[in-house]
């Protein structure tokens, strides 16, 4: 018997109206198409800015429709689902922002973000376990708690506040990540961590991600297949070692040639090829 996909993404297209009263528009998705299995595993989705990257982001959380197309999560239409389907759903596939600021409240202190879900979609009401749990889950991305408990978001760093975003993935157990260029705006130490945790995580806790990037090298380290967005069209995919070392598609190929060497000795590889 087969199983049932984890997520099945089918001929997705987003337009959107643009111009004096919408009188033009632009096609941010253009016909796309994927799928994850069952086994947990990240899928890396690449390109510039424009390609349409966030958009697909938005439509796989349910936060927009899509022009035409549908989405399945696990088996089911997920713009269909019944009220506590959704509910579930919420629980089960959760997000990571680019910006780690906008999605906090600033009225509430960084510790109602992390406890509420534990009450309101994984139904812990002893707020002793609850501060136990958060305690352990801030240990494992390495913060201090009492660093960072009893403060509002905007005394803390934007590599803290990453890295609280991570540790509520870690509490709410997702079966699905959609992590939107999350390392975009942490330093090379902190990316290195949050990486390390996502590989862990697929590992222990039989998470997937959808991990959505412009920087092709980031996903080659992290993901196991690759999907290159161009102007809301796939391009290319495949497995991340195979559409890195022998890209098919020219707009690939020249993702490929900007990646920067990881020796100070060495320029970049369009600037060698220019020498």
């Amino acid at each position: 018997m087969k199983s049932v996909e984890l997520l099945r993404v089918e001929n997705l297209s987003k337009t959107y109206p643009t111009g004096f009263f919408g009188s033009r528009k632009v096609e941010a998705l253009k016909g796309v198409t994927f799928a994850l299995d069952e086994e947990p595993s990240v899928l890396g989705v690449v390109g510039e800015s424009g390609s349409g990257k966030s958009t697909l982001a938005k439509i796989i959380l349910a936060l927009i429709k899509p022009s035409a197309g549908r989405v399945y999560y696990k088996g089911k239409e997920v713009f269909s689902l019944k009220r506590a389907e959704i509910a579930t759903y919420r629980k089960e596939v959760q997000p990571v922002f680019q910006d780690p600021y906008s999605i906090y409240n600033p009225f509430y202190r960084v510790d109602r973000f992390l406890e509420l879900p534990l009450k309101s979609l994984m139904g812990i009401h002893s707020k002793e376990e609850r501060e136990a749990l958060v305690v352990e889950a801030l240990n494992s991305v390495g913060l201090r708690p009492n660093d960072v408990l009893g403060r509002y978001p905007h005394q803390l760093s934007g590599g803290e506040r990453q890295r609280i975003m991570l540790a509520r993935i870690i509490l709410l157990k997702p079966r699905l990540l959609i992590a939107d260029e999350p390392v975009s705006m942490l330093d090379v130490s902190l990316t290195a961590i949050f990486l390390t945790k996502i590989l862990q995580l697929k590992r222990l806790q039989h998470m997937s991600t959808i991990f959505i990037t412009h920087d092709l090298s980031v996903a080659h380290y992290v993901c196991d297949r690759l999907i290159v967005l161009r102007q809301g069209l796939i391009v290319e995919e495949g497995p991340a070692d195979s559409v890195v070392r022998a890209p098919q598609h020219p707009y690939t190929k020249a993702l490929v040639e900007s990646m920067p060497i990881a020796d100070p000795r060495k320029g970049w590889k369009h600037q060698e090829g220019n020498a």
